[in-house]
């Protein structure tokens, strides 16, 4: 019958390395922040293993035995690979990443993410690429085996392994074409309802939250087509009578980048008379990478991009990038 493995004690190899490099128990107890009773009982233990007395009284001192001399510089090497293996992971270095990121984002936010992304990695971390894709996968699942590194987007998920972190609040207004009726006169509730309009669902759900808000009036919309793109609702808003809903930021703060295409596109952007609730912007991640220094830098920059969209040319990884 083959004898068990040794148990390895990696304290001991602390203690050799410090025993040898001092020379004296006291200072190797101080070293390592115990007694001297202490380290006095670890110097015993270490003999009997070694069957050396690796350090002799000589006078008022100890010296080492030669068997202790030769241990010394591996003892040292041993400390120092057990702090780099137990160790915080050591910073990474954006500029020497050579990675393809795989992000789970719906239309609008991959498009609006795409060029901060792009201008802050062209400058920092040139070797890095960028695969968006639909939101076609179950995030949890999809996060949990590496099929995406991570979810950006309205984060409707609960699970206990995922780690989601809110970026930024917007709320919902009312995009139309110029000239469109509703740009001439105050924007009422019954206006807006009379209106007829574009539903944005992955899941060809004609009712949302707005339906909610003017059932409280008892009011209708008139829903004319539900299309699972928020780039192409705004499209044929920007080419029709229809009106749709576009994230905007809150009255006071930064501009979304969310909102460039609607601006591109030259369309108005109406305050909505009711009160909606907030759309939540966060992303999301498997612990396993929380860590990480190349996912730390994703998620910093894909934090720039949305958070201070106007400075994301301006802000430097030094700056911004610190521990989470």
């Amino acid at each position: 019958m083959n004898s068990p493995d040794p148990v390895i004690d990696a304290n001991l190899a602390i203690a050799l390395d410090a025993l040898l490099a001092e020379q004296s128990v006291t200072r190797a107890a101080a070293r390592l922040h115990t007694s001297p009773a202490a380290m006095s009982r670890t110097l015993a233990r270490l003999r009997r293993i070694l069957q050396d007395p690796l350090l002799v009284r000589a006078g008022q001192t100890m010296v080492p035995t030669p068997r202790a001399q030769a241990l010394r510089e591996e003892a040292a090497t041993v400390v120092r690979s057990l702090g780099a293996l137990l160790g915080p992971g050591a910073s990474v270095d954006p500029a020497s990443l050579r990675s393809t990121f795989t992000l789970q984002a719906a239309d609008l936010v991959g498009a609006a993410l795409a060029p901060g992304l792009l201008r802050l990695a062209r400058r920092e971390a040139p070797g890095v690429s960028f695969r968006v894709r639909a939101e076609e996968l179950e995030a949890g699942p999809a996060l949990r085996d590496g099929r995406i590194d991570l979810e950006i987007g309205s984060i409707d998920h609960v699970d206990p392994e995922t780690r989601i972190e809110e970026l930024v609040s917007l709320r919902m207004v009312a995009a139309v074409r110029p000239g469109h009726p509703l740009t001439e006169g105050p924007l009422t509730p019954a206006r807006l309802a009379a209106a007829q309009h574009i539903v944005v669902s992955r899941r060809g759900r004609f009712t949302g939250p707005l339906d909610t808000a003017l059932a409280e009036l008892n009011l209708d919309r008139r829903v004319s087509v539900v299309l699972p793109s928020h780039l192409a609702a705004m499209t044929l808003a920007a080419r029709s009578d229809l009106v749709c809903l576009v994230p905007a930021a809150h009255p006071g703060a930064a501009p979304s980048p969310l909102t460039h295409d609607a601006n591109a596109l030259g369309l108005h952007l109406l305050d909505i008379p009711l009160a909606l609730p907030p759309l939540a912007i966060g992303m999301a991640w498997h612990p396993r990478h929380t860590a990480d220094g190349a996912h730390r830098w994703l998620r910093d920059t894909v934090r720039r991009t949305l958070r201070t969209p106007t400075a994301a040319s301006e802000i430097t990884a030094a700056d911004a990038f610190g521990p989470e």
